[in-house]
């Protein structure tokens, strides 16, 4: 029987919440999306929230919104998925890599200022596997220098650092609620800020730059159709609701994960220091030597038992349209590029039991060990 890398949870309530829209007039721009956003603002305790139809979106409304684009600069991690780097192109801005710490993954703080030139408008920092570390001294950082920060929290939902959530310390931030996430929407994005002007900006932008006054066909500037349906904002109130639920549920898997492979020296296992709390996105091992295709021969032996695993992630500044675009290469990002060739994210998900976990472990163990 295979074990999925990666499975949405969804009740009966989500079903009964979906058909209920349906059976309403109102599939897009009706009660359920504002539901939603002050919903998801009021949990994170900011002022507004924009839902769009994926994380990636939404970031790219935060670039226009601030006003990015040609000419300007955004600092960022090449370690990530690739939709932290593609809305800074997409606004026709630059993307400016700086190397990841290696025990965390994040950005590394103390690199940052060294990549900072006059043409840097914001930074944009991810919290990889939805570990918030460094977010508190990136922000110093961008106030020191009259920065925007643009919070890449799309993994983060329920990770807080010191008691402050993620996706509360950037200017603006963004979520994203693929089904792989730990509340999905189908496909879907909320965008977070304490600035109305902003806030309404984006409304605009994702909706055919309608204005906030203007009728059906008065478009007062350049937009997109990056709504959210009510059908998916439905979906989104639900599993916002048992947000609690489904984070313990994570949890318990993340401890399985690290008590049954605690002790094997073979492997770096994802840790939660004292004032972090973990919303646990996925669960990526990490091999302690980085032998040439070791890991990769161990995804494929794992692949073969019937347990989907994967490597995550490929360096960004490596992919062939953005290495020539911008002329990286192989070295130019040491810490990110080792750390890409050495992790394996195991299966990961509430539905995931106790044996199957078991099972996954002495898999991971044999693989290694031929």
């Amino acid at each position: 029987m295979e074990i999925y890398l990666s499975r949405p949870d969804i009740t009966e309530k989500e079903i009964d919440a979906v058909c209920d829209v349906l059976r309403s007039p109102d599939l897009s721009l009706g009660p359920r999306l504002s539901e939603f956003e002050e919903a998801f603002a009021a949990y994170l305790g900011r002022k507004r929230g924009v839902a769009v139809n994926s994380g990636t979106s939404g970031l790219f409304l935060c670039m226009k919104a601030l006003g990015i684009g040609p000419g300007d600069e955004v600092i960022t991690t090449p370690f990530s998925f690739i939709a932290s780097t593609t809305p800074i192109m997409m606004a026709g801005a630059r993307p400016v890599f700086v190397d990841i710490d290696p025990m965390n993954l994040n950005i590394d703080s103390a690199r940052i200022e060294a990549a900072i030139t006059e043409r840097t408008r914001a930074i944009l920092p991810v919290a990889v596997f939805g570990n918030p570390a460094g977010l508190d001294k990136v922000c110093e950082i961008a106030s020191r220098h009259g920065l925007a920060i643009i919070e890449d929290s799309c993994e983060a939902l329920g990770s807080s650092l010191y008691g402050k959530k993620a996706g509360t310390f950037g200017t603006m931030s963004i979520f994203a609620f693929y089904p792989n996430k730990q509340i999905t929407t189908g496909e879907g994005g909320m965008i977070l800020t304490d600035d109305d002007s902003l806030a309404d900006m984006c409304v605009s932008l994702r909706n055919q730059g309608r204005g906030k006054d203007g009728g059906w066909l008065a478009h007062e500037r350049l937009g997109y159709n990056f709504r959210l349906s009510d059908i998916n904002c439905a979906m989104g109130i639900v599993q916002l609701s048992r947000i609690d639920e489904i984070k313990a549920k994570r949890r318990q898997v993340a401890d399985w994960y690290r008590q049954m492979l605690a002790g094997d020296d073979r492997l770096i296992i994802p840790s939660e220091p004292e004032g972090y709390d973990m919303g646990w996105f996925v669960f990526v091992v990490r091999l302690a030597t980085d032998t040439a295709g070791q890991r990769d021969r161990i995804l494929e032996k794992m692949r073969s038992m019937g347990i989907q695993v994967s490597n995550y992630f490929p360096p960004v500044h490596l992919m062939p349209f953005i290495a020539s675009q911008y002329g990286h290469k192989p070295g130019d990002f040491p810490i990110a590029e080792s750390v890409s060739r050495s992790t394996i994210a195991l299966p990961f998900h509430n539905h995931l039991t106790e044996e199957q976990v078991a099972a996954v472990c002495r898999a991971l163990k044999q693989a290694i060990e031929n």
